[in-house]
């Protein structure tokens, strides 16, 4: 078993990983559009500057989730559209 592999400007392009230990890993620059994510635990782990645009997320926990500076547009969560909630919302909050 190895630790504090570092991976520089690879191709790994279709590359699988199971049943591999990689918490606290960090990904900076990677393009990973199309990975498929199984059984995959990210507690705690943070995102910043994402594109997730497309993705679809399929029984997920999102317990204590916090999204902010995010593009929300076209985002729906059970077949709700969430930037039409939250314009909604925000305009109840300041007319009443």
């Amino acid at each position: 078993m190895s630790e504090n592999k570092r991976f520089d400007h690879e191709q790994l392009r279709s590359a699988r990983f199971h049943g591999c230990a990689m918490a606290q890993a960090e990904f900076e620059g990677v393009d990973l559009a199309d990975a498929r994510f199984t059984d995959v635990k990210l507690r705690g782990a943070s995102f910043a500057d994402v594109n997730l645009q497309d993705a679809k997320l399929t029984n997920v926990n999102l317990a204590n989730v916090s999204i902010q500076d995010a593009n929300i547009s076209g985002l729906t969560i059970f077949g709700w559209n969430i930037e039409e909630l939250i314009k909604g919302a925000r305009q109840k909050k300041t007319s009443g």
